[in-house]
């Protein structure tokens, strides 16, 4: 996603206020938000805020629409005040399919970037209050980062993916470290934090990954344990139900506004309530 320099310096401007009313309104836990339908529409776009409209209380919303998926997304328990997860001090980092805690709360991830970006993505995590992390490649974040600094504003929270989407299992540590630490140092001068989660393309990796990884500054590294794709859950692990702790994966791919609402209609009907994984691994 491209923007002329006007639009760029709107967007700076637009993203800078809205991190200032964020900041003066959400305090520390600025991305622990309870997803309800019921809150005032803000948008997420500080490129191009958002012009639609929403209709009146006795219209329904047509399907396929932004105000339409914000109608579908339950309404959840509050979600419990996290406890962090204690990490091991070793030399490399932590390995995970679903994260060790007994809370009531499950996790939303997004991998990639490159393929497929929706655009009311931002807007639909925002009015709903979706706790996303992304795990994103490096050369996509960078030529969309406009797009990435939307769901930022939003609520969500950037994590590394390598720079070029390979398979790391079995890779030299200089070859790993290459690929996680040039992401790692891209993602920061992007978006000016450091990725402290690591996902390995496809899930792929052996000793020597949780050794760069650590290096680079990832304190855990996640698989999932359900995978979303076209609106449709499927379970990784005998259990046809969301666990405590579970890690759903989805992917930057057109149908991602559908897979969002799955995610959250799977996490409900388990009765968990959607976290901030970051607010977990800290």
């Amino acid at each position: 996603m491209s923007a002329t320099p006007a639009r760029r310096i709107l967007a700076v401007v637009t993203l800078l206020a809205l991190l200032v009313l964020s900041a003066c309104t959400a305090g520390p836990a600025l991305h622990v938000r309870r997803i309800a339908t019921d809150q005032p529409a803000l948008s997420a776009s500080p490129a191009a805020p958002s012009t639609s409209t929403s209709p009146s209380p006795t219209t329904k919303p047509a399907p396929g629409s932004l105000d339409w998926y914000v109608s579908q997304v339950p309404t959840f328990p509050e979600a419990p005040p996290p406890q962090p997860v204690p990490l091991p001090e070793t030399g490399a980092a932590q390995f995970w399919h679903r994260l060790p805690t007994d809370q009531r709360v499950a996790f939303i991830t997004i991998d990639d970037g490159g393929l497929a970006r929706p655009p009311e993505v931002a807007e639909f995590i925002w009015r709903a209050h979706i706790p996303v992390t992304m795990f994103l490649n490096s050369p996509a974040a960078e030529e969309h980062d406009v797009y990435f600094r939307q769901i930022i504003v939003a609520g969500g929270v950037v994590e590394n993916h390598t720079i070029t989407h390979n398979s790391l299992a079995g890779r030299s540590y200089d070859r790993q470290r290459h690929e996680i630490c040039g992401a790692a140092d891209k993602l920061e001068a992007l978006f000016g934090k450091r990725p402290t989660l690591f996902r390995p393309p496809f899930g792929e990796h052996d000793t020597t990954t949780l050794r760069a990884a650590h290096d680079c500054g990832a304190k855990a590294v996640f698989h999932w344990t359900e995978t979303v794709h076209e609106g449709k859950v499927r379970y990784q692990t005998p259990e046809r139900l969301v666990q405590p702790g579970d890690v759903l994966l989805m992917h930057f791919r057109p149908a991602l506004m559908d897979d969002l609402l799955a995610a959250l209609k799977a996490i409900h009907r388990a009765g968990l309530t959607p976290a901030l994984l970051e607010d977990y691994v800290r």
